[in-house]
């Protein structure tokens, strides 16, 4: 064996942890209205954000806040702010879609007793940051990360995660108190759950379908 691969080897999970990562990647779900009203303890929350915290950044610049949110008045406010841009968003759909996507749950804003609202300071780390020189979006990529780690620390946690993204940018802002120069990256609802789909909920419910794996690889160039 060879010196590399012995260092790739000292590296690896075992096979019941690679087991547990991918479980909780296939298993992970967008919870809408499963929420159970127990409580997320202060401890629980440190840990998932803790995991959000240790998400990869360009340039290690970390751009990422999380304004987390418990107070039913303020859920209450974004709930609204929701109602008003879902109304626009049934608009948008025609016959039988429109029908269709208002019978979708696409919430759990009130339900989940945790709402979280995650960031991206775009100015952290300075008007020239270490791998964003090129591409400016980095950071806000480098944010999404973070939202992934979350949610699969949330998913081995048994907590359920849903990412509402309906809203008007200036109402949230408005409800939270969120600086022009801080990009809105993520609205999550987070609480333990009664049960969780075995399929993406938006599959079972006939909305969409995951697309076979093939169809979106490519070899050596772009072949779409």
């Amino acid at each position: 064996m060879t010196k590399h691969a012995d260092l790739a080897a000292a590296g690896a999970f075992s096979a019941s942890e690679k087991a547990g990562l991918y479980k909780a990647i296939y298993n992970r779900r967008d919870v809408r209205d499963q929420f159970l009203s127990l409580p997320v303890s202060d401890a629980m929350l440190v840990r998932l954000l803790d995991a959000a915290h240790h998400a990869p950044s360009v340039g290690l610049m970390q751009p990422w806040n999380f304004i987390v949110i418990r107070q039913e008045e303020t859920k209450e406010k974004v709930f609204r702010a929701f109602k008003k841009a879902n109304d626009e968003a049934a608009e948008m759909f025609e016959g039988g879609r429109k029908s269709d996507y208002l019978r979708l749950k696409l919430e759990g804003i009130r339900k989940a007793p945790l709402n979280i609202c995650v960031t991206c300071d775009r100015t952290r780390g300075g008007k020239v940051v270490l791998g964003r020189t090129h591409n400016m979006n980095m950071d806000l990529y480098s944010t999404v990360c973070a939202i992934q780690n979350l949610w699969l620390a949330a998913r081995v946690e048994g907590i359920g995660l849903g990412w509402v993204s309906i809203y008007n940018d200036p109402d949230l802002r408005e409800i939270l108190s969120i600086p022009d120069e801080i990009e809105i990256i993520g609205y999550l609802c987070l609480g333990y759950v009664e049960e969780l789909y075995t399929r993406p909920e938006l599959e079972v419910k006939n909305w969409s379908r995951r697309l076979p794996l093939e169809e979106l690889v490519f070899e050596e160039k772009w072949a779409g």
